[in-house]
């Protein structure tokens, strides 16, 4: 993972406005809009909720995958995403296209661990990955992740780089 910063790139994931925006030399080029967490902002272990602060694009993953591939375990399964695949299975969270696993940078708050338990952003598998076209974006309905478009991820993922700074913030 190299964490210099040799990009003059920014994401910045703005929780009240449900948006993920691209800055270079501080000039917004590219704005999405993402789904956080339905159960909120918080960076514990198991609160299915999103953290909040300094992050880094810890890993880029899916490169060479087609658009709407199916991740598990941040593998591609060889399937596609579709309508009759989500009907089979409604239960799952669907990772699909491209993951950027984020990692915390702030010890106690969205790293390591505090007086609460784990608070880590890495180990908690919190992306920015694609999700299937039926899920509404705007609204805050992930178990944690950052939800996009697949169209969306697939064209940020080629205007970032691992090391990366990503923001969260509440608004």
């Amino acid at each position: 993972m190299n964490h210099h910063q040799n990009s003059d790139k920014q994401l910045i994931i703005n929780i009240a406005e449900q948006t993920l925006t691209v800055y270079q030399q501080q000039k917004e080029i590219l704005k999405y809009p993402v789904s956080t967490a339905k159960n909120g902002i918080g960076s514990q272990e198991d609160s299915g909720c999103t953290p909040l602060g300094q992050h880094v694009i810890a890993k880029k993953i899916g490169s060479d995958s087609p658009i709407s591939s199916v991740f598990v375990g941040r593998v591609p399964t060889g399937e596609r995403y579709d309508a009759a695949l989500g009907e089979l299975h409604p239960e799952r969270d669907w990772i699909l296209s491209r993951i950027l696993w984020l990692s915390g940078l702030e010890e106690g708050v969205n790293k390591g661990s505090n007086a609460q338990g784990v608070c880590d952003t890495y180990q908690r598998y919190i992306y920015i990955h694609g999700t299937p076209d039926t899920e509404p974006m705007g609204v805050p309905l992930s178990h944690g992740c950052v939800r996009m478009r697949n169209e969306d991820i697939v064209e940020l993922f080629e205007q970032v780089e691992e090391g990366m700074s990503v923001t969260i913030m509440a608004g």
